[in-house]
């Protein structure tokens, strides 16, 4: 049974640091493109980092600016993890991590990304 199981999120300050975490299960994903997104309430879904199954290519969103930082380590299954720094109000949102099939490559897109987390609420306070 295929399971992304997300942890992390809350609500902190402007400024502060916060790590997203996710579990990937049962699918093989240790050669799997993973990925985080998120999204605001009435807003759509936007990239926000992926790395390669190999883990050495990462990406991010153009509004990252080098605060945050996508990770990978596989054991019996595959941990993700998003370190975010210098967080501001405008990151405040749904996060979700994603996979794709084996093998595959990274989209900007969330439609190709087939499997998800269950999503974590991460808010900022000014």
């Amino acid at each position: 049974q295929v399971r992304l199981v997300q942890s992390g999120g809350g609500l902190v300050q402007a400024g502060d640091s916060l790590t997203l975490s996710c579990v990937a299960s049962g699918g093989g994903f240790s050669e799997a493109p993973m990925a985080w997104f998120r999204q605001a309430p009435g807003r759509e879904r936007e990239f926000v980092a992926a790395i390669d199954w190999v883990g050495s290519y990462r990406d991010y969103g153009d509004f990252v600016k080098g605060r945050f930082t996508i990770s990978r380590v596989t054991d019996r299954n595959t941990q993700l993890e998003l370190q975010m720094n210098s967080l501001e109000p405008e990151d405040s949102a749904e996060y979700f991590c994603a996979a794709r099939p084996l093998r595959s490559s990274i989209s900007y897109s969330s439609a190709p990304w087939e499997y998800w987390g269950q999503g974590t609420q991460v808010t900022v306070s000014s």
